[in-house]
Formats: structure tokens, sequence, C-alpha cells
């Protein structure tokens, strides 16, 4: 019975299927409802918003569905630098900008008050939203916001990219780990060394957790179909965590142009690039990539590159040019085939149940092979 693990029993789970918290506005309320009506765990990337942002949500999220969901942040969310720019540094990155303010036909933006949020001021908002799971990437939150998450029974899931952060994230209590594989769309979120010395495979990576660690582990990262779900759970996973393909959903948060391009013969070509938000993220390959190569060191530290890149979205958008806009895609993309979330978890679990099946089938004819009627073992 693949659908009952320990994480489907922690949470009261039919299914050990996890939406991935998507940031930045492409998640949605349709698609955490959906996916956890459908008996797995939707989830909510928050960090793009403020406190009072993040506690009208969570009522908009309890309103809409009863079973567990789980909102996401980012405890590390800025780099040194990213939080404030002088005005002469300012000008200086608008100068960077400045051509594709001119292809696009737009006019500069303003100096902002501020870039983005601070995770302190974001957390107290989750813990009073009271999700059934708290996520978090880029680091460990302190023991005392783990400790707030126990007493209001708070399931902690924290997300990791090697071995070391595993055993760092296992160390500190975390509920859950949730093992990233550098197939995985969208941000790399590493915090013990560098993302780019941080690329282990999600076949690699998985055992290598599930050995060490008595937390139990979801896999994630290269994950679209039934396959990649039992494969996962034959590693030692205890649920998966799916990004891309509900990202392609019409429920997703994101545009049709990039569900378009997910479902493209562009979604063949992947890149790990700094360039639309100053952090490693993997997304479809574009003309924006290719801007940014050999220019690395003008990229800007997180979250300012991706204000400035931010910008360019709305008009790229609206003259079709996703050239110019992030396209966040897994390597797993050209496995996509529905379009509707209700149809891709029914997929799910039928094809999960399909790859048991013949694993099961296969044994049996080699039992039987290896031991004709009336031998034993």
């Amino acid at each position: 019975m693949w659908q009952r693990t320990a994480f489907t029993e922690r949470l009261g789970l039919r299914y050990p299927i996890v939406q991935g918290p998507f940031g930045s506005g492409l998640s949605s309320p349709a698609l955490l409802a959906a996916v956890s009506e459908a008996g797995g765990l939707g989830s909510f990337g928050v960090q793009h918003l403020g406190p009072e942002q993040i506690r009208t949500l969570g009522a908009e999220l309890h309103a809409r569905t009863e079973r567990p969901f789980n909102l996401n942040l980012w405890v590390s969310n800025h780099d040194d630098g990213g939080l404030a720019l002088s005005e002469a540094q300012f000008a200086q990155a608008l100068a960077r900008f400045a051509p594709y303010y001119a292809a696009l036909g737009i006019e500069p933006p303003a100096m902002p008050a501020r870039y983005g949020w601070r995770f302190e001021e974001q957390v107290d908002a989750v813990l009073d939203v009271r999700p059934a799971v708290f996520s978090f990437v880029y680091g460990i939150p302190s023991a005392s916001v783990l400790d707030a998450c126990r007493a209001r029974g708070i399931v902690t899931a924290g997300a990791v990219t090697t071995l070391d952060e595993a055993l760092a994230m296992d160390a500190a209590g975390v509920d859950l780990i949730v093992a990233s594989g550098m197939e995985a769309g969208g941000h790399r979120v590493s915090f013990l060394r560098s993302a780019e010395d941080s690329l282990t495979g999600t076949l690699a990576l998985i055992p290598q957790i599930v050995d060490r660690v008595r937390a139990p582990v979801i896999a994630a990262g290269g994950i679209a179909d039934g396959r990649g779900v039992a494969a996962a759970l034959m590693l030692g996973a205890q649920g998966v965590q799916i990004g891309t393909a509900f990202l392609a959903c019409e429920e997703s948060g994101t545009t049709p142009l990039h569900r378009e391009q997910l479902f493209s013969d562009a979604a063949r070509y992947t890149a790990l690039t700094r360039a639309f938000s100053g952090r490693l993220a993997r997304g479809i390959h574009n003309e924006f990539v290719d801007d940014w190569r050999g220019r690395e060191s003008e990229i800007l530290p997180y979250p300012i590159q991706g204000w400035f890149a931010g910008g360019l979205r709305a008009a790229a958008l609206a003259q079709k040019r996703p050239g110019l806009m992030s396209l966040w895609s897994g390597q797993a993309a050209p496995l996509l085939r529905h379009r509707r979330a209700s149809e891709l978890f029914s997929a799910l679990v039928r094809e999960t149940d399909a790859a048991f099946g013949r694993f099961a089938r296969s044994g049996a004819a080699h039992d039987a092979s290896t031991h004709p009627e009336g031998e034993s073992a």
C-alpha cells in the first residue's frame, strides 16, 4: 500500500503527494485547494507577501479547504547588499537594464522604498494562520520558531540539497525533510555551500539521506508522473513533492504564456542561472539567460536582481516575448500531459498503482521461473 507512509499518517493524507510551493505569485488558492481536496498536500509560497497579506491569504485558504495545507517561506531571503541600494547604485542598476526598457518600450522604474520582506516579519503571520505544515527553504529557522510550531501543532518541513544539509535539518528536530535533486525547477535552495557546489541528482540524493536521518524524507526534483512517484518511494522516500507538473495546470498562478512554453519543445532545454533573481534557479533556456552569461559579476544580489528582472514581466507578457521573462521549469517538463490539477492528480495515483503492480508481477514471475512448481527456495 504505497498510499500509506509515515508522512501520510502524520498528516492524515490519502496520498503521499505534495504540490510544490511556488513563490512570487505562481501559487494559487485554487491549486492548493484542488490538491488538498484530492487527498494530497496543497502548498503556497508566501515569501513575496507581507505579514497582513499572509494573514488574509490564510483566512481564504481555510475557507476553501478543511484539509491540511502547507505555507512556505525563505529563511534567508536576502543576500549581502540585497536590502537596499544607494541612489548611485540604483542608477548603475538602471543602466544595466536600460537595453530591456528600450526593447520593450517602457519607462525605467522609480527607486522603491524596499525590495522584499524579512523572514522575521513574515513568520509570525504564518504561525497565526496555523497551516498544517510550515515548510521553509534556504536554511533552518531558529529553535524558538520551531518550538512555536510544535506548540501550535504545526508540522515543520525543511528543504535540503545535500546530505550535510539534511543532517543539520534532522539535528535541529525538523519534522520532515524535503530532499531536492538538481533536476527540480525554480530556485536551488542550498544553504551550507554554494548552490553551484550542491548539485546532486534525485536518484543519488534520496537514498543517501534516507539512510542517515530519522525524519521522513519527501523526494523532489524530476518527478512528473507515477513512474517517478514509485521510484522515489522505492528509494525510501515517504512522499514526493511535484512542482513543474502542477505549475503547468490551469489552476496555478502562472500565465498562459508560461504554461504554453512548458508544453512546448522549448521545455526540453533548461538552464541554471542567477540572471532572473540573483540566486541560482532552473528555468527554460531563453535569450535573457544568454544575455547574462559572461556578465555574472554584474548580477545584483537577491532580491534586487529579481526586482529589476521582474519589472520587465508585464511588458514581456503583453508583447508575447517569453525570452525576456523567467519561465521556471524542471527537467521533467517534457513528460507533461495534463492541464487540470484533478486530471494530473488522478493520473499520478493511477500510474503509481500501475508501476507498483508491474513491479509486483515481475517479482512474482521471477520467483516462478527461479523456483518451478514443486521446488522450494
